[in-house]
């Protein structure tokens, strides 16, 4: 491939070494996970960029921004709207970092392959059971989001432990697709219902204002209880580890930017004025997640209207999980291409095994709330931020000559230093105050029994 159609947006990136005028065309098209699909019968590299757009905002923007009006209570509104929007502008300059990683290694299909190239076999394995236990984790976590809907609407009328059961079948249905064409479209509605509902509950809220709230500019707090906040906004950004899978299933990756500057601006002013509003009008009082704070009437409209998100959402998180040890097991047999017997069998089973997963942890652990906590920390942490530092550094010492294009481009080399630094601190102070939760709470008394109706 020639490099020198290196486009000058690119400049203080490696070369991208793929042909940008071909949909499939040069070294890309040979190299990259599902190859020439023209003769098989399942064709996975099929989505346009406005689909994928639409993907990552059904994964992203979901039950995450509930929390976030939450965190403006806890640290004030100033510093509560700055952590937002910065975050959101740290996210979509990860999310260009890993794109372009993508397109100099289109045999990537997903964090393993790319920690392979990086860290070795080890890497590997960590990366990709590292995205196996966040899917499984975060679509526990929906079907929890579905629970509490549901309850609301029913007037919590049975055992929470069946709310959860009865939401768990179709976010396991809807996970059955083998290509995320077919999951596509089903986040169209996915997006529009998280739209919509965030809307529906800032009228709630602007309709039934909380009679003498508290609104702060700034709240002085520990460090514990602030970490604790900022979690929430840092973590709400998290679906960076579903994207190249995402990518790999494009007909042209060289678009995907196109997708992810969708995707960060809307994530970002969306939560932006979802956090200001539900706050200003329900102040420090607000409960998170804060669909819980409106009056009861409010509350059951916005959590029936998200429960599309939260079903694609969550279907999401399994399918990915799944499609890793798929792609892992069956690249480049005929099984992953053709209907074979063995190949929805394996998948079925697979689809299967992460949902069932999802619910016995959701179900059944005291504190999986905090264990989603701590999984987002050792994982979601580096996936969404500190990983791409690793990225930009391996690419420039391969592709530019070693340390002399990293002093070369040093602005750049700082920044993937201070974006690993900011991973590694994530990391280790969101897996603290995680943990010195659970000590409280059980300290507390607040831990509920296993597979409990409470």
């Amino acid at each position: 491939m020639d490099e020198k159609m290196e486009d000058e947006k690119y400049r203080y990136s490696p070369p991208v070494e793929t042909d940008s005028s071909e949909p499939n065309g040069g070294s890309y098209a040979e190299n990259d996970v599902f190859g020439n699909e023209e003769n098989n019968q399942i064709k996975y590299k099929t989505l346009s960029w406005p689909l994928v757009a639409v993907l990552m905002i059904a994964e992203i923007v979901s039950n995450g921004m509930l929390s976030l009006p939450s965190s403006l209570a806890v640290v004030g509104i100033v510093p509560g709207v700055i952590l937002i929007v910065f975050l959101g502008i740290f996210g979509t300059f990860t999310s260009w970092i890993l794109i372009q990683f993508k397109l100099r290694h289109p045999e990537v299909h997903n964090m393993g392959d790319a920690g392979y190239i990086i860290f070795g076999p080890l890497g590997r394995e960590v990366l990709s059971a590292g995205t196996i236990i966040f899917a499984v984790f975060a679509t526990g976590g929906q079907l929890l989001a579905g629970q509490i809907a549901l309850g609301v609407l029913s007037n919590n009328s049975l055992c929470l432990m069946l709310y959860t059961g009865i939401f768990a079948i179709p976010t396991f249905l809807f996970s059955l697709p083998r290509t995320l064409d077919r999951l596509s479209w089903l986040s169209v509605p996915s997006v529009i219902s998280i739209l919509v509902a965030g809307v529906v509950a800032m009228v709630g809220a602007a309709i039934n204002p909380l009679p003498g709230r508290v609104i702060s500019i700034v709240v002085p707090t520990d460090f514990i209880t602030a970490f604790i906040s900022i979690t929430n906004p840092v973590f709400a950004y998290a679906g960076h580890f579903m994207f190249f899978i995402m990518i790999s299933e494009m007909r042209r990756p060289q678009d995907a930017m196109k997708a992810a500057y969708m995707l960060q601006g809307f994530a970002t002013a969306f939560y932006t004025v979802f956090a200001i509003v539900t706050y200003l009008y329900i102040g420090n009082g607000v409960a998170s997640p804060s669909f819980s704070s409106l009056p009861p009437l409010w509350s059951k409209i916005a959590y029936g209207i998200a429960i599309p998100n939260f079903l694609i959402a969550g279907s999401l998180y399994s399918h990915t999980a799944a499609k890793l040890l798929f792609v892992r097991f069956f690249r480049n047999s005929d099984h992953l291409h053709s209907h074979t017997v063995l190949g929805w069998s394996v998948w079925t089973i697979l689809i299967f095994i992460m949902n069932a997963a999802a619910f016995v942890l959701a179900v059944g652990v005291p504190i999986f709330n905090y264990l989603i906590g701590i999984a987002a920390s050792l994982f979601a942490a580096w996936y969404t931020y500190g990983i791409a530092g690793f990225f930009w550094i391996y690419d420039t010492h391969r592709y530019r000559n070693g340390m002399v294009g990293l002093k070369k481009h040093a602005f750049m080399t700082l920044l993937s230093v201070l974006t690993i630094l900011a991973g590694a601190f994530i990391c280790v102070a969101g897996m603290y105050v995680t943990i010195y939760s659970i000590v409280q709470a059980y300290a507390a008394g607040t831990i509920a029994a296993p597979f409990s109706c409470g």
